[in-house]
């Protein structure tokens, strides 16, 4: 064995010295279109979240405290779910569009081929996290606005306003007995006979 001399193999065929100039190029070019990849989806989830939200495509109630207290809160909870989901999701978009902010030591430098093609492969993996995080935000965004828009109407007291010749009140109904109301308002409980009554008039909120 000792005695063996290495010779050179037999020519390389013109189809491998093109699948060979074919993945030098792959390689060359790798970290520019994941990072290329990176920007455009980060640009069109960025415009679809920004044009459902601004168009009005995901409105429910203008006043979440309208809807009974268990929806209100699983409303508050899908939104908080999604705001967290989308902030992840904006941080691995970046990270695969623009490289980790990190400095490299001199003893720690590697082959520029082999330093792009592992940052390629960290891009991608953090490319397809954020492409999940923010399917999943948008998910939750609408969960939250279908809990608005379909949940009960929070019971609410009602509130009277009064006239009478003494004056006018205003208050909530605490109890009503035959001929007379009892109202709860900023000037105390106070019972009204319906008979004196000018006027009864229903009001969201007494001033």
């Amino acid at each position: 064995m000792s005695g063996d001399v290495l010779r050179a193999g037999p020519p390389a065929a013109l189809d491998e010295l093109r699948r060979a100039q074919e993945r030098h190029r792959l390689l060359a070019s790798e970290l520019d279109r994941v990072r290329g990849a990176a920007l455009a989806w980060r640009n069109g989830l960025g415009a679809l979240l920004a044009g459902l939200i601004g168009f009005g495509l995901l409105k429910g109630r203008n006043d979440v405290s309208a809807a009974a207290v268990p929806y209100a809160i699983a409303a508050g909870v899908f939104l908080l779910a999604a705001l967290a989901c989308g902030v992840c999701a904006a941080l691995y978009l970046l990270r695969a569009a623009h490289g980790r902010p990190a400095v490299v030591g001199a003893d720690a430098v590697q082959v520029r081929e082999i330093a792009d093609h592992e940052e390629a492969l960290g891009a991608a993996q953090a490319l397809r996290k954020g492409i999940g995080l923010a399917l999943v935000c948008t998910a939750l965004l609408v969960v939250a606005v279908g809990v608005t828009w379909y949940a009960p109407t929070r019971d609410r007291q009602l509130n009277l306003r009064v006239s009478t010749a003494a004056g006018t009140v205003c208050g909530t109904v605490q109890a009503q007995a035959r001929g007379s109301v009892t109202l709860k308002g900023k000037e105390g409980v106070r019972q009204v006979a319906l008979a004196e009554a000018v006027a009864v008039q229903p009001v969201e909120s007494c001033p």
